[in-house]
């Protein structure tokens, strides 16, 4: 009892001393914790501070955050965290005992800590070694106690994830009449609380609609008896205003489960639903004027809940589940005719939703590599913005001429209202412009068809020439004028020549270094519309005059710009070089070089490396390109490839064989000496340094367009096919002419020496022998030409 009380003690000096605002005390505070982490009571006495009433706030606060942490590392060993010793069983059966009590303390910290600390223990005991947790946890539910019932409930939202399907039969009759009774007791409990009781029963609709899958009638004995209590309670939580019982955080929970139930189980939500959409349409309308009044204009830091985890539960997450509810709408044959009709006032909202904030305009003038990466059209980012986009192009997706005629209208009634507010000087209105392009240029496909047939009203010439041109002469507002540059190179086809003149004009402008950063982006997206545009319409000629300048402005921003900004340029630079091969030819010089040196520079960035070997493609298509491209290009990968593996970046050796591929696959024939003669055996001698073949399936990629009926062997090849030489180095050397030289023409057969064996018009190499299994080759060459092909790799080590 004396050591454990002395181990007690220096338990509690340690984390007095990590407490200590002085560093070195706190360091070795932190040694001396991990000292006594090893020793068989270090969780009990963790749990025994965090359970004593009389002790300091901080230390019972630090001591249950430990706690929770070492039953992540020390509890079970299948743990992915888990770090030796195992906890005890004599040990793990007094933590049980004493960490139920810490879910009905008063600190909501401790008591937060606590319930991780139990779900993390019943992940790996219950209901096995730890029967009792259940009861105890329904009878905290049922006591009455506000604290207690929290504390029950955070451990049942994560108990509730690891419930089984032969565990939910017993679970969910529990379970879910509590959940209700506490979601409905707005008086007694506290927004948070009722708002994890709605997640804990969308948790358990989830798992009971996946058993309804391997058990027929699992929804109906578990979900209906309570379905319709619930479905009742959500639609009155939903038309409650914001306030003392409710907020966006509780509603976001509750459209949560409403979609749930919608996907999971719609037969059992028919009867009801038509209930539910005014409801949730109402949220959608209501939360818009939100938007317009609110959002939009961005005064300060909003004051949004936040949740008993430090979490955020902003606006944006009630209207990420409002478009999530119409998304469950759309893809349920049973609703999808009552979205349908309701598309000219949904997509109306839509455009909403997708105004820039002002918020948005602040971080994106702050840093413009966000704002590349918030409008790329397959950013990783998530806002309201880009979800309501996201949701315009489902429903597009689905109902293309429907909603093309809705579109037309809702694009209609904004601009009008645009222009009376800005008649009334709300200085707003330009946003509502803004939207209106990049939902109309979105779905230009759609738009187009529907404009010709004649099925949707929308006036392109005026909408172009008035309210997309005008946008040109606004520099006071770069979001707006780089979005009619990128909205007028969505619809060369159906505007003027002259009228396209006057925006290419205006695209070479805004790659100007004096505009704002924002403008040059938008006109680097533009171009690149322009070049694609215009050469599937076979009017490149239009392009011809404005590519000197449009280089200029794309080599100046490449010169001095970060890696987002970058990607996107040399998207565009790779597309310009298609246009014109003289003009491409004339420009190489400085093309060629200014690109290698960024591939160079940015070796360790996939994307660069990939738009790169982009630009050398086209320029490969180019034969006036092709001798000087390979004398800039060409040594450069050869260096990287005779490079030692500990010289140069992991994956450099890769890359400078993918873009040799590229540039041989795309050179005319023949191909040059420095190809044959130097470029051949620097690739030989890289893949001998590497470890297995895992650069083959980038040269397999795709064939050679190559039919080298009328190329000579090249010496190295004569050489190493000789028997004598099949030594290991000799035959991966020999795979590789295969890859390098896909078809040999009739004279395929004279590259050999005649006295190889042959097996009618196969003949079957198998370079076990020579090679060790990690570069085990089967291939088979057609002695009858000229079909020359690398049938099967067994084996690629990655």
């Amino acid at each position: 009892m004396a050591v454990e009380r002395g181990l007690r003690e220096a338990l509690l000096d340690a984390l007095s001393a990590i407490l200590s605002p002085a560093q070195e005390v706190r360091a070795a505070g932190e040694q001396r914790l991990k000292v006594l982490e090893v020793t068989e009571e270090f969780g009990v006495h963790l749990a025994e501070l965090t359970m004593d009433p009389q002790g300091a706030l901080a230390i019972r606060q630090l001591a249950s955050v430990i706690l929770k942490q070492y039953v992540e590392t020390h509890w079970c060993a299948q743990s992915e965290k888990f770090r030796p010793p195992e906890t005890t069983e004599a040990a793990k059966a007094a933590i049980r005992q004493l960490i139920p009590a810490g879910l009905r303390e008063s600190l909501s910290k401790v008591r937060s800590s606590v319930a991780y600390a139990v779900s993390a223990v019943a992940h790996w005991d219950w209901p096995d070694a730890w029967p009792q947790l259940f009861g105890l946890l329904m009878d905290l539910l049922t006591g009455g106690d506000v604290d207690g019932v929290h504390g029950a409930l955070r451990v049942l939202t994560e108990f509730t994830r690891e419930v089984t399907d032969t565990q939910m039969p017993y679970v969910a009759p529990v379970i879910l009449p509590e959940m209700y009774r506490i979601f409905t007791m707005a008086e007694v409990y506290g927004i948070r609380t009722r708002a994890r009781a709605v997640e804990i029963f969308t948790t358990c609709a989830n798992l009971i609609h996946a058993m309804e899958e391997m058990e027929k009638g699992a929804a109906r004995e578990l979900l209906l008896p309570i379905l319709t209590q619930f479905s009742q309670a959500f639609l009155q939580a939903l038309q409650l205003p914001d306030g003392s019982t409710s907020d966006s955080g509780l509603k976001m929970e509750v459209l949560k489960a409403v979609t749930a139930l919608l996907k999971n189980f719609p037969k059992l939500m028919a009867s009801c639903t038509q209930q539910l959409l005014p409801v949730v349409w109402s949220t959608l309308t209501q939360s818009a004027f939100y938007v317009a009044s609110e959002i939009l204009s961005y005064v300060e830091e909003a004051d949004d809940p936040v949740d008993s985890d430090g979490e955020v539960l902003g606006f944006e997450n009630l209207v990420f589940s409002i478009f999530e509810f119409v998304h469950a709408l759309l893809e349920s044959p049973r609703f999808r005719g009552t979205l349908r009709k309701a598309l000219p006032d949904l997509i109306y909202y839509i455009i909403v939703y997708a105004q820039i904030t002002e918020e948005q305009i602040k971080a994106w003038t702050a840093n413009p590599d966000q704002f590349v990466e918030d409008e790329d059209d397959d950013t990783f980012s998530y806002s309201v913005r880009i979800s309501a986009l996201d949701l315009l192009l489902a429903v597009g997706s689905e109902f293309p001429n429907e909603s093309a005629v809705a579109l037309a209208a809702a694009a209609t009634r904004h601009l009008q209202e645009a222009e009376q507010a800005k008649t009334r000087g709300d200085t707003g209105w330009w946003k509502v412009h803004e939207a209106c392009m990049l939902a109309l240029g979105s779905m230009k496909g759609s738009l187009l068809d529907a404009v010709r047939s004649g099925k949707a009203q929308f006036e392109l010439d005026p909408f172009f020439s008035g309210v997309v041109l005008s946008a040109l002469n606004t520099p006071a507002l770069p979001f707006l004028l780089g979005r009619a540059l990128w909205a007028a190179s969505r619809f060369t086809g159906v505007m003027s020549s002259e009228l396209v003149q006057r925006f290419l004009e205006a695209t070479v402008a805004g790659l100007h270094s004096s505009q704002p950063p924002s403008v040059r982006i938008s006109a680097v997206r533009a171009i690149w519309g322009y070049c694609d545009q215009l050469k599937q319409a076979g009017a490149a000629d239009v392009l011809r005059p404005f590519l000197s300048p449009v280089l200029e402005g794309l080599l100046e921003l490449a010169s001095g710009t970060t890696a987002e900004t970058l990607a996107l340029t040399l998207e565009a630079l790779a597309i310009v070089c298609s246009v014109d091969p003289e003009f491409t030819a004339s420009v190489e010089s400085r093309v060629c070089p200014l690109t290698i040196a960024l591939l160079l520079k940015y070796s360790n960035d996939p994307v660069v490396a990939s738009l790169a070997e982009d630009i050398f493609k086209e320029l490969s298509h180019v034969e006036a390109c092709q001798a000087a491209l390979h004398a800039r290009l060409v040594p450069t990968l050869m260096s990287i490839m005779h490079a030692a593996a500990d010289k140069v970046p992991q994956g450099l050796c890769s890359m400078a064989l993918d873009i040799l591929c590229t540039v041989v696959r795309n050179t005319k024939p023949p191909l040059s000496e420095l190809l044959l003669c130097e470029a051949f055996p620097a690739v030989a001698h890289c893949t001998l340094q590497v470890s297995g073949l895992c650069f083959l399936p980038s040269l397999l990629q795709t064939p050679s367009p190559h039919s080298v009926h009328d190329l000579s062997p090249p010496p190295t090849l004569s050489m190493i096919c000789h028997p004598p030489l099949f030594s290991q180095e000799s035959l991966l050397t020999f795979t590789l002419s295969f890859l390098f030289f896909p078809t040999f023409g009739t004279n395929f057969h004279t590259f050999f020496n005649p006295t190889l064996p042959s097996r009618s018009s196969k003949q079957l190499f198998t370079t076990t022998s020579y090679l060790p299994p990690s570069k085990t080759i089967i291939f088979s060459t057609p002695i009858n030409p000229p079909k020359t092909h690398l049938l099967q790799i067994p084996c690629l080590p990655y």
